[in-house]
């Protein structure tokens, strides 16, 4: 049973559990809350797990009800969540010990993704500090701009600068105003910087590794890293377009703007379905058909080994390769030049059809639930596993039974496909004998 738990693949999920309990905890005391009384225990236990998992879903507005001690704990949880429980710890025994054991060694990798256990050192090191570079950063610019420009004084200016970095770049989505950044719709130096955060949180640190490596030019990046920035780069151009398009005329949104005001708030509100969280238009004025789009965006999530949700973007293009092959008939599926191996095949395919299965299932209790609608229970849903935090408004309306689903789907979101593919991977191995082959009808 103790060698079970220490297995990499349960170690992961476990510590998101530990620091879960210890966020809810911590939250439910009476220093934690702005009023009077301590936070019932479901509030504290969504608003933790809303934290750690980088969601950002809330059910109570963040800047008024809590304190700044809660304030404080919840951008610990963030922090702590972005950067990855067992980095973290890892980090410190570095630190203490000045070297990692194999068990260790695999155990973040596991979190961060890294080729080779070699250089997991050198990757903690970097992402620690590509971490607190932007975050710093990002931070110092949203201050000038907020103290330049808005009326909040340097103590306020500095912890919403601060608090607004962190969370952008773990894709926590987690933000004081009670609007988020509508308040910013057309500030360019308050919405690109949040935008850059989030895309760089969400890239993934090896795909970061693998840029900013010395004497390592663009044609010899894996393909990882050439899939990831490819696929990047084109959902955020078709989340833009997307978003200009289908809300051009919606008067809820970007319909009273000018024709150049437009291009900013579609922007950014085309790259935050991909677990950013942010939102700079009312989401309870979208339309349909834009709910639908971003439904898929939620889904798709960010880069794999960053702090991006969703099935991965990998995931998601690297099917789109198997069924491009299939369709030419090619006998292998090719990337870059590059022949994908079955085995990674079956591991994209698992991922995707579990968080398909996570996702309907969680649709379905929340219908059976409550009364809203399906579009926008779907949303909710879909924000929940994507680890986005993007709402239509209902969440802090669902009762207690609705709230603890969107937790699991939150949880499930945050380490389930993340486990799940790691247990394939080092579950792999060869079997000496194979069985007569068969060919059912398929389609």
């Amino acid at each position: 049973m103790r060698r079970s738990l220490r297995h990499p693949a349960r170690i992961v999920p476990l510590g998101f559990l530990a620091a879960i309990a210890v966020g809810t905890v911590l939250l439910m005391l009476p220093i934690a809350r702005a009023g009077e009384g301590s936070a019932p225990p479901l509030t504290a236990m969504f608003t933790s797990t809303s934290a750690v998992s980088l969601t950002g879903l809330i059910t109570v507005d963040t800047g008024t009800y809590w304190s700044s001690f809660g304030q404080v704990v919840i951008l610990v949880l963030v922090q702590a969540g972005g950067f990855g429980i067992m980095t973290g710890a890892s980090l410190l025994a570095l630190l203490v010990a000045r070297r990692l054991r194999l068990r260790d060694r695999m155990m973040t990798q596991m979190e961060t993704r890294s080729l080779a256990l070699g250089d997991v050192r050198s990757v903690i090191i970097r992402t620690a500090a590509l971490t607190f570079t932007v975050e710093a950063l990002v931070a110092l610019v949203l201050l000038v701009r907020m103290r330049s420009t808005y009326t909040d004084s340097w103590g306020e200016a500095a912890w919403n600068s601060v608090f607004h970095s962190v969370s952008a770049f773990t894709n926590g989505g987690f933000s004081p105003h009670a609007d988020s950044f509508t308040g910013f719709v057309t500030d360019p130096f308050m919405c690109l910087p949040i935008v850059f955060a989030v895309i760089i949180g969400g890239i993934g640190f090896p795909v970061l590794a693998d840029v900013f490596r010395r004497n390592m030019p663009a044609r010899k990046w894996s393909v990882h890293t050439k899939l990831t920035l490819l696929a990047t780069a084109v959902l955020l151009v078709t989340g833009f377009g997307a978003y200009l398009a289908l809300e051009w005329d919606n008067p809820g949104t970007l319909g009273p703007m000018g024709a150049w005001e437009k291009l900013l708030p579609a922007f950014f509100s085309g790259s935050m379905p991909r677990t950013g969280g942010f939102n700079s238009i009312d989401i309870t004025a979208l339309r349909p058909e834009t709910l639908a789009f971003t439904d898929g965006l939620m889904f798709i999530g960010g880069g794999s080994g960053g702090t991006a949700g969703g099935v991965k973007v990998t995931t998601f293009f690297l099917l789109a390769f198997v069924i491009w092959a299939e369709v030419r008939g090619e006998p292998d599926v090719s990337v870059f030049r590059r022949r994908i191996s079955p085995t990674v095949q079956r591991q994209a395919l698992t991922v995707a059809l579990l968080g398909v299965a996570a996702a309907a299932t969680g649709t379905v209790a929340l219908l059976l639930l409550t009364s809203f609608p399906l579009d926008r229970v779907l949303f909710e849903a879909l924000s929940a596993f994507g680890t986005v935090g993007l709402s239509t408004g209902i969440t802090p309306e669902l009762n207690a039974g609705a709230q603890l689903v969107l937790i699991v789907l939150m949880y499930i979101g945050r380490v389930g496909t993340i486990a799940v593919a790691t247990a394939m991977a080092l579950r792999v191995r060869g079997r000496l004998y194979r069985y007569p082959e068969e060919r059912p009808i398929v389609g």
